[in-house]
């Protein structure tokens, strides 16, 4: 009895601190899950032009960088721009000059917890430098541009230029497969590329137009003109896809025994004290013993 109220007890406590201290470990066991589930947010941008031009006024020896971005926006929050003009200050004279004019031109990024997309679009524009006030370097109907990364999938990048395009003047065709040059006597020239795509496991960025500038009016060297241009361009980097949840594994089942017949648990008491199949017959034997043995005490009574 001692030893059994002394165990139990003993027993008692163990299962308490292994309740208590699964109750502890469960919640920091789900705070790591949460955390492993973090994804990174994603990314896009949108820009209608973006020029690299170095303009060189009086035979070189006034250099002006023009740098000018119209309409650049950048998200992982939601951005939207829509102006339709561009200005550089301080080239023509020191007066305001106008590098685009457009009758459409808007650039927008987005981005959620599962996608991030941007897209461009620029229509009726025309786009002018230093040197030629009154021809326009180029002339587009409508571009477009649209990235969209989303997790988990292949991202897509898509670039359009719907309509007729000039430069310098001249009506040209573009080619998707391979750039497009256009050289114009006592002007300049400019080389084209048209709807530039790229794609990775998670970027993609697409470029409606892209030029490579070279103008020297007449060859005054009044305004040299090189560099880059970039006209609808939209790029975007999409979120971590959320790591697969591991699959909960199914609670141990524990069947219920079923209590065992009279007959099994005889048996079984017999079986814990050594005793075989032969076991009734010496009971059997026994018994008829004892019942002789009593009948003999009966009649030796008797008799006394």
């Amino acid at each position: 009895m001692n030893g059994t109220t002394i165990r139990t007890p003993a027993r008692r406590r163990l299962a308490a601190v292994a309740a208590a201290t699964a109750l502890t470990a469960g919640p920091l066991a789900v705070a790591g899950a949460g955390s492993a589930h973090a994804t990174d947010q994603g990314r896009a941008s949108a820009t209608v032009l973006r020029t690299g031009l170095d303009v060189a006024l009086l035979d070189k020896t006034v250099n002006v960088p023009l740098a000018v971005s119209l309409n650049e926006v950048h998200a992982p929050q939601s951005a939207e721009k829509t102006a339709l003009t561009a200005r550089l200050d301080g080239v023509d004279g020191g007066q305001p000059f106008s590098v685009l004019r457009a009758d459409v031109a808007s650039a927008r990024a987005t981005v959620t917890g599962a996608k991030a997309e941007a897209r461009t679009e620029l229509a009726h524009a025309r786009l002018h430098v230093p040197g030629l006030p009154l021809l326009s370097l180029v002339e587009v109907d409508s571009v477009t541009s649209r990235a969209v990364c989303e997790a988990g999938r292949a991202p897509v990048a898509t670039a359009n230029v719907v309509g007729a395009v000039t430069v310098l003047g001249k009506r040209v065709t573009l080619s998707a497969g391979g750039p497009t040059e256009v050289k114009v006597p006592g002007v300049g020239e400019v080389r084209l590329d048209l709807s530039r795509r790229e794609t990775t496991s998670r970027t993609a960025a697409a470029t409606a137009l892209e030029l490579r500038v070279s103008v020297n009016p007449l060859k005054l060297n009044v305004a040299v003109v090189e560099g880059t241009l970039t006209l609808a361009k939209a790029t975007c980097e999409s979120p971590a896809a959320p790591a697969a949840a591991a699959p909960e594994k199914p609670a141990a089942q524990v069947e219920p025994q079923q209590a065992a017949a009279p007959a099994e648990v005889a048996e079984a008491g017999l079986a814990e004290t050594g005793s075989g199949s032969v076991t009734p017959y010496v009971a059997g034997g026994a018994v008829a013993l004892l019942v002789a043995g009593g009948g003999a005490v009966v009649v030796a009574r008797r008799r006394g």
